[in-house]
């Protein structure tokens, strides 16, 4: 009788270990490298975890998208675009860029799972 429940306990602590490995591999793994692009061309990957506080100015056609980064985030600060989504998106989270579509530019985690028409 005893054999038998350490039997089951040694089990037991197998399987919670087997899922709590399971449960750290399958984890986001968003990290914390931006990419800015435009027209599908990389312009900037930023690491954010070693990136100063700064703003990068991006053109397009003649209208600018002024991005933001500051204590580890990044979001876009104001764009020269009819709408302003992308300015009111703001700070890039997991698994939402940033898009400014009429100047075709997008912020996203490196490795982001956006569908490609999106780009």
């Amino acid at each position: 009788m005893k054999i038998r429940n350490i039997c089951i306990i040694i089990t037991l602590v197998m399987l919670g270990a087997a899922a709590v490995w399971c449960a750290y591999i399958m984890r986001p793994k968003s990290g914390k490298t931006v990419v800015i692009s435009q027209n599908g061309k990389e312009l900037y990957r930023i690491d954010l975890t070693s990136e100063i506080d700064r703003t990068i100015e991006v053109e397009y056609e003649g209208r600018k998208n002024t991005v933001e980064i500051q204590d580890g985030r990044i979001h876009m600060k104001c764009a020269d675009c009819p709408d302003h989504i992308c300015v009111d998106t703001g700070w890039l989270e997991d698994g939402k860029p940033i898009v400014c579509l009429p100047n075709r530019l997008v912020i996203e985690y490196e490795n982001s799972d956006i569908d490609g028409t999106a780009r």
